[in-house]
């Protein structure tokens, strides 16, 4: 069955609204409960509604090609979503913490520091040495992450590109649907006497 959408349009339509969505589920959450932050609950919630979403708009390509792709159609139109969601979010992170809310990266790192080191004490049978070198890896990789150089920045996004590749080759490989009349001959009914 030929379509006559625009698949990579439409997933870098249905990539956009994602981003959209995860960017005001992130604003709504550090402006109305930012503590949901400080535990697994923000984390667990944004990823259960982003492979929510990403289902979703896969299914919706789906149909939009007619029903069918095979595993290569889908794995680049499931992609190029992914990377565009994921490029807004990525880029809009790093903007907010440089340019609109300059308190969001000291806290997310006071925040991840004090985890840390809480955590690290609780193991027990560390002395002060190991701990200190511990928390200043710990507090280089926050650095890195919340307020990255341009340097790092785009090693960050190459990484993250290359770990929604994977969940795109994951999401092709459930999602393919090959049609089963690839030759688009209609059937004869079957002859009644």
């Amino acid at each position: 069955m030929e379509t006559t959408v625009d698949l990579k349009k439409e997933a870098l339509k249905n990539g956009a609204i994602w981003g959209v969505i995860s960017v005001v589920i992130f604003l709504i959450t550090w402006y109305v409960m930012p503590n949901l932050m400080e535990g697994y609950i923000y984390p667990t919630l944004t990823f259960l509604i982003s492979i929510a979403l990403a289902i979703f708009f896969t299914l919706d390509m789906r149909k939009k090609a007619g029903g069918y792709w095979s595993f290569s159609e889908a794995l680049w139109k499931i992609f190029v979503m992914f990377l565009m969601a994921m490029t807004i979010v990525y880029v809009f992170n790093i903007l907010f913490g440089k340019y609109i809310d300059t308190s969001y990266p000291v806290k997310m790192k006071e925040l991840v520091m004090q985890k840390s080191e809480d955590m690290m004490k609780s193991m027990g049978g560390m002395d002060d040495e190991a701990l200190e070198k511990i928390m200043q890896k710990t507090k280089d990789r926050t650095d890195a992450q919340f307020t990255p150089s341009f340097s790092q920045a785009v090693v960050g996004f190459g990484i993250s590109a290359a770990l929604y590749f994977v969940g795109a080759l994951i999401f092709a490989a459930i999602f393919k649907k090959n049609n089963p009349n690839p030759f688009g001959l209609e059937e004869e009914p079957a002859q009644t006497s």
